[in-house]
C-alpha cells in the first residue's frame, strides 16, 4: 500500500472533555514493523517530528464527522482526532482504514468489538433490512420509541442503524412536533417519554443529528423535551432563561449573520452540554464525545470570522482606549476580549499566533494598563485574565513592550509596576488576585523562557530593567514592615496601602535616602529608632502578601544571578527579612526561612562572608529555642538548615555557628546536627594545625607576614569604597539599587584576593534566660554587616599569642604600626601568599568579654 499524505491537525481529548491541538503536519497510511500492522502515521510539517503513530486496530471503532474529521479512542480516556484541510484527504485515509478493518467505506463508523452471538445475529440478517425500523411517530407509540432508543445505546453497531433510521427518515423533526402537542395538552407522561427519546439521541453521538437537533428552528423544543426529567418533581424552566435572562450583548454590532447564528448556536448548546444534562456516568463519558467536537470546532470558526473583520476589532479598541467611552461600555468591552480570549484557545499554535500578534498591534498591552488601574473590580479582574492570556502566550512580547514604554515613561506607570500595585492593593481576604499575579510576575522574570540570540540577549536586558525600575516597588511593602523606625503595630501597612501611589512617588525619587517620607505617612505614628523592637505585622492579610513577595524573592535567589545579590547586599535584605522570624504567623516565619535557606544552598562564599559578618544567624538560633520542644514544621526546617551546613561542610558556615552559638545549642541532642558541626570544625581546626606545624618557623614569624587586623580592615574597605566614593551609606532601607555594571569586575578581584583569615569578633556571646536557656540578642546594625566606614588612616595593634599544637612557645610579638586602611597593606617586609591559610590558628583576635544582663 503506497503512502499517501495530507495535511492534518492532530487533536486529543483531555481530562477535561477538551480537545487539545497537537500540532499540524502530513497524513500517511503505511506498514509499521515495530507494531506489526498498517498505521497512521503524522510528521509535522515544520521540522518533520513524529506527531502520532498509531496502528489500525481491527476492533477499534473510527467514527468519520463532518466529511474532514476522523475519530477513535484508542484507550478507556484517550481520544484522537485528525482534521482534514480537504475532504479528498480524509475520504483516502477513510478508505485505508475500512480496508483494515474490511469495512465499506459508505459507512461513517467502523464497528467495536461485541459479542459473538450478537455479532452472528447481525450476519444472519439480510442485507435489506440493515436498518433499524422504528415505530411511526404518533402519542401513542412514544412509550414503544423510547424502550427502543434506551435498548440500542449498548451496541454500537445499533447505535450506528438506529442514527441511520433517524436521518433518512426526518424524524428528529416528527418527535418535535409531538412535544408541542404534549405540551398543549399538559401530558406528562408523553413529556416524560420524550425526555428519554431526546436524551437517547444525543447519546447515539452522531454529528449529522446534531445539526438537525441544534439548527435554529429545532434547538428550542429540543430544550424544552430536556425540561421534562421524570425525576423531577416539577420541569426547569431552561427556555425561559435561554430567551429572557440570557441576553446577547453586542459591543460592536455584528452585521454578519451566519456569525451571529453561530455565537447563539454555541451557547445554547454549551448550556445543553453543561447545565441541562446530568453528569455522564464512567460508562457515558464516551456517549458525548462529539458533542464536545461539535463546540470545540464551533469556536474555532467563530474566532477565526472575528479575526478576519478588519473593521470590528480596529472599532472596539477604539472604544476600549476613548476617554469618551463610559464605564459600562468599557467593562462589556473588557468583558468580550476576556470571552475572546477564552476562545482563541482553541486555535491551532500558528493561528493563535497570528491573533495575539494582531491583538499587540492593535494596542491591547497600552489598553490594559489604562483598564487595570480603574476601580471597578469586575475590570481589574477581567482584565488581568486577559493579561495572563498573553503572558502565558508570549511573556518575551510583554518584556519588550514595558522596555520600551520604560524609556518614555516614569517608574511609577509601567505596565510592570501597575501590575505590582494591583498585588500589593488586593482586597480580597485571601489574596486570590495577588497569587494570581504573582505568578505572571514570575513568568516574566524567568530566565527560562527568556530568548537568546546573537544580537541581543532578552535576560539581561530584562533583569537590569526589572531591577533598576522594578524591584524597590516589589520588596516596598516588605521594606515598609521591617524597617527599624517602627510604626505603631498593625498601621504601618494601612498606611502603605492606602497612600501606596504617594509613597511609589517618593520611592521612585532620586537620593531620597536621606528625605523624609510624604505626609500621609504621619510622623506623629513613629516610635523613637530602636534596633532591637522592630515588630512584624500581625494582620494576616499582609503577612500573606510578604509571604508572596519573599517566595518571588527565593525565586530570583534561585534564578537570577548578580542581580539579586548584588539588591541583598545593598539593602542588607536578607536582615530585614529575618526579622519576621519573630512574626506570629508560622508561615510567614517559615517563608523568612525559606529565603535563608536557597542563599546559603548557592554555597557561594561571598554570600557566606555577608551572613557571618551580620551575625545573621542569630534571629533563627533565636527563632529555634523560642519554639522550645514543640516538634513542628518550623523545629524541623531549622534543623534541616543546620543539617545541610553539615553535610555539604560549608567550612565557613560552620566555623561561625560553633565559635558563637554552639554553647547555646549544644543541649540540643533529639539530633546529632549540632554535634556534628562541632566534629567537623575539630577536625578542620586539626587539619589547620597540622599543616601549620609542616611549615618552617621562619615562614610562620610574624615579621614577614600581613598583619591580622589590617587583613580584616582591608576587606572590609574594599565592601565600602564604591558607597564611600559616593558619599552614601552601604546599606540605605529604601533607596533605589545603584546599577550593577561594575559589580562583577570588583567581585571577582575579591573572590582572588581573598583567601585570608577570617576569625570573628567572638561577641554577642549566648545569654542565660530566666528559663535556662541562651538567648542572642540581634542587634547587629546594618554596617557591621559590611565593615564599617572609615577613610583616615588608623593605628592597628597586632598581638600574636603563642599558639603552637606541639606545646612549644614561640615569642609574643607586639607590633605598633600606622598602617593606611587601602587594600594590599603590609607589614613587615615580605608577603607570603601560601602563609594566609595558616592565619586562623597562629593569630587569633582578643575575644571580648561576653555581655552580662540583658
Amino acid at each position: 500500500m503506497s503512502d499517501t499524505r495530507r495535511r492534518v491537525k492532530v487533536y486529543t481529548l483531555n481530562e477535561d472533555r477538551q480537545w487539545d491541538d497537537r500540532g499540524t503536519g502530513h497524513v500517511s497510511s503505511t506498514y509499521v514493523e515495530e507494531l506489526k500492522g498498517m498505521s497512521l502515521l503524522v510528521r509535522a510539517e515544520s521540522d518533520g517530528s513524529l506527531l502520532l503513530e498509531s496502528k489500525i486496530n481491527p476492533n477499534t471503532a473510527y467514527q468519520k464527522q463532518q466529511d474532514t474529521l476522523i475519530v477513535w479512542s484508542e484507550a478507556e480516556n484517550y481520544d484522537l482526532a485528525l482534521s482534514f484541510q480537504e475532504k479528498a484527504g480524509c475520504d483516502e485515509i477513510w478508505e485505508k482504514i475500512c480496508q483494515v478493518q474490511g469495512k465499506d467505506p459508505s459507512v461513517e463508523v467502523t464497528q467495536d468489538l461485541i459479542d459473538e452471538s450478537e455479532e452472528e445475529r447481525f450476519e444472519e440478517m439480510p442485507e435489506t433490512s440493515h436498518l433499524i425500523d422504528l415505530p411511526t411517530c404518533e402519542l401513542n407509540k412514544l412509550e414503544e420509541i423510547a424502550d427502543l432508543v434506551t435498548s440500542v445505546l449498548s451496541s454500537p453497531i445499533r447505535r450506528e442503524k438506529l442514527a441511520l433510521a433517524l436521518e433518512n427518515e426526518g424524524y428528529i423533526k416528527k418527535l418535535l412536533q409531538l412535544f408541542q402537542a404534549c405540551e398543549n395538552l399538559e401530558n406528562t407522561e408523553g413529556l416524560h417519554h420524550l425526555y428519554e427519546i431526546i436524551r437517547g439521541i444525543l447519546f447515539l453521538n452522531k454529528a449529522t443529528l446534531f445539526e438537525v437537533m441544534f439548527s435554529d428552528e429545532c434547538i428550542m423544543d429540543v430544550v424544552g423535551c430536556l425540561e421534562y426529567d421524570p425525576a423531577l418533581a416539577q420541569p426547569k424552566r431552561h427556555r425561559e432563561f435561554l430567551t429572557k435572562t440570557a441576553k446577547f450583548k453586542e459591543v460592536i454590532p455584528i452585521t454578519d449573520s451566519e456569525l451571529r447564528q453561530k455565537i447563539h448556536q454555541t451557547y445554547r448548546v454549551q448550556y445543553i452540554q453543561d447545565i441541562i444534562l446530568p453528569t455522564p456516568s464512567v460508562f457515558e463519558e464516551n456517549f458525548l464525545s462529539t458533542l464536545t467536537s461539535f463546540i470545540f470546532f464551533n469556536k474555532v470558526e467563530i474566532v477565526s470570522m472575528l479575526q478576519e473583520d478588519e473593521k470590528f476589532l480596529s472599532e472596539v479598541f477604539a472604544q476600549l482606549t476613548d476617554e469618551a467611552t463610559d464605564d459600562d461600555k468599557r467593562r462589556e468591552l473588557v468583558n468580550f476580549f476576556k470571552e475572546f480570549c477564552a476562545f482563541s484557545q482553541t486555535l491551532q499554535p500558528q493561528n493563535r499566533d497570528a491573533f495575539f500578534k494582531t491583538l499587540a498591534k492593535l494596542g491591547i498591552l497600552p489598553a490594559l494598563e489604562i483598564v487595570m488601574g480603574m476601580d471597578d473590580l469586575q475590570v481589574r479582574s477581567a482584565a488581568t485574565d486577559i493579561f495572563s492570556y498573553l503572558v502565558e502566550f508570549s511573556p518575551s512580547m510583554v518584556r519588550e513592550f514595558v522596555m520600551q514604554e520604560a524609556q518614555q515613561s516614569d517608574d511609577d506607570i509601567l505596565l510592570i509596576n501597575v501590575v505590582i500595585e494591583q498585588m500589593i492593593c488586593d482586597t480580597d481576604p485571601e489574596l486570590g488576585g495577588a497569587v494570581q499575579l504573582m505568578g505572571l510576575l514570575r513568568t516574566l522574570i524567568d530566565p527560562e523562557n527568556m530568548l537568546a540570540t546573537t544580537n541581543k540577549t532578552e535576560k539581561s536586558e530584562f533583569l537590569n530593567f526589572f531591577y533598576i525600575h522594578c524591584m524597590h516597588v516589589l520588596t516596598a511593602p516588605l521594606l515598609t514592615n521591617t524597617s527599624e523606625d517602627k510604626c505603631e503595630k498593625g498601621r504601618t501597612f494601612f498606611f502603605f496601602k492606602e497612600n501606596y501611589r504617594c509613597y511609589w512617588s517618593f520611592l521612585c525619587t532620586p537620593s531620597h535616602s536621606h528625605s523624609t517620607p510624604p505626609t500621609p505617612f504621619p510622623q506623629d505614628n513613629i516610635v523613637g529608632s530602636n534596633k532591637n523592637s522592630t515588630i512584624c505585622p500581625d494582620n494576616y492579610q499582609t503577612a500573606q502578601l510578604l509571604a508572596l513577595i519573599l517566595e518571588l524573592l527565593t525565586f530570583c535567589v534561585e534564578h537570577h544571578t548578580y542581580h539579586i545579590k548584588n539588591y541583598i547586599m545593598n539593602k542588607d535584605l536578607l536582615r530585614r527579612v529575618l526579622v519576621l522570624m519573630n512574626s506570629k504567623h508560622t508561615f510567614l516565619a517559615l517563608c523568612a526561612l525559606r529565603f535563608m535557606r536557597r542563599i546559603i544552598g548557592l554555597k557561594d562564599e561571598f554570600y557566606n562572608r555577608y551572613i557571618t559578618k551580620g551575625n545573621l544567624f542569630e534571629p533563627v538560633i533565636n527563632a529555634l529555642l523560642d519554639n522550645g520542644t514543640r516538634y513542628n514544621l518550623l523545629n524541623s526546617a531549622v534543623i534541616e538548615l543546620f543539617e545541610f551546613i553539615r553535610v555539604e561542610d560549608i567550612k565557613s558556615l560552620t566555623a561561625h555557628i560553633v565559635e558563637n552559638f554552639y554553647k547555646a545549642l549544644e543541649s540540643i541532642e533529639y539530633v546529632q546536627t549540632f554535634k556534628g558541626l562541632k566534629t567537623k570544625y575539630e577536625q578542620e581546626k586539626d587539619r589547620q594545625n597540622q599543616k601549620l606545624n609542616s611549615v618552617p618557623s621562619i615562614l610562620r614569624s610574624n615579621r614577614f607576614r600581613r598583619d591580622a587586623k589590617a587583613l580584616e580592615e582591608d576587606e572590609e574597605m574594599w565592601f565600602n569604597e564604591d558607597e564611600e566614593e559616593e558619599g552614601k551609606a552601604v546599606v540605605a532601607p529604601v533607596e533605589k539599587s545603584k546599577p550593577e555594571d561594575d559589580f562583577p569586575d570588583s567581585y571577582e578581584k575579591f573572590m582572588e584576593t581573598k583567601k585570608a583569615k577570617e576569625s570573628e569578633d567572638k561577641e554577642n556571646l549566648p545569654k542565660r534566660t530566666s528559663s535556662g536557656g541562651f538567648k542572642f540578642t540581634f542587634s547587629h546594625s546594618a554596617s557591621a554587616a559590611n565593615g564599617a566606614n572609615s577613610t583616615n588612616s588608623k593605628s592597628v595593634v597586632a598581638q600574636t599569642p603563642a599558639a603552637s599544637s606541639n606545646g612549644s612557645s614561640s615569642k609574643t610579638t607586639n607590633l605598633a604600626t600606622s598602617v593606611t586602611a587601602t587594600k594590599g597593606s603590609l607589614v613587615g617586609l615580605v608577603d607570603y601568599p601560601d602563609d594566609e591559610e595558616e592565619d586562623e590558628e597562629e593569630e587569633t583576635s582578643p575575644r571580648k568579654r561576653p555581655r552580662l544582663g540583658s
